[in-house]
């Protein structure tokens, strides 16, 4: 079966240097395993997500959550803005289940201006997918305002982070869905023994 993968992108409009990047990512993985990808904007959630709770979200925006809730795996970046990822990309995440996200796998990224915003993928995104106990891959991916150019990565140092960070997903999918199988195998037995 393929993986489910779900590559957003936290940025307001189209095109965008970050869904190049996520897309980067995403083609990559597919060169190593099949996959079944869907791929989202922040656009894509609609107006009025500046809501209180999930269950105020309008509709374009809750199905993005529950996308992300359901994946196999995650491709997420966002845009840099002040030092940070962008304040309606966390806030969306923010109705996300923390438990839907436990041992999920997930690559960071993340695009910005120059290289003063290359630590936002360590200090901000690191953090807050460590918060979920998502499996962020030890890879993470930066591309700054030069690295990406007329819709693919131009710079060949990203390129090679981005061919990195896919293969770590490959290694953390296929562990996540071995203890899947083994959980699934060891189901019976176990409520044979209880009887």
């Amino acid at each position: 079966m393929p993986a489910r993968i779900v590559a957003f992108s936290g940025n307001t409009h189209r095109p965008s240097r970050t869904r190049t990047l996520v897309e980067a990512v995403a083609a990559e993985l597919s060169r190593l395993r099949p996959i079944d990808l869907k791929v989202y904007d922040l656009v894509d959630a609609g107006t009025g997500i500046a809501v209180a709770s999930r269950s105020a979200l309008p509709l374009p925006a809750a199905r993005i959550v529950e996308a992300l809730e359901s994946a196999d795996a995650l491709i997420v970046g966002s845009p840099v803005y002040k030092g940070s990822y962008a304040g309606l990309f966390k806030h969306l995440i923010d109705f996300v289940a923390p438990e839907a996200l436990i041992g999920k796998p997930v690559v960071l990224t993340a695009t910005g201006g120059g290289p003063r915003h290359a630590l936002v993928v360590e200090h901000s995104l690191r953090p807050l997918f460590g918060f979920f106990s998502a499996q962020a891959a030890p890879t993470a991916v930066y591309a700054g305002d030069t690295e990406i150019s007329e819709g693919r990565v131009a710079d060949e140092i990203v390129r090679a982070r981005v061919a990195q960070a896919a293969a770590e997903l490959a290694r953390l999918l296929d562990v996540a869905q071995g203890a899947n199988v083994s959980a699934a195998a060891s189901a019976p037995l176990a409520s044979s023994a209880a009887r």
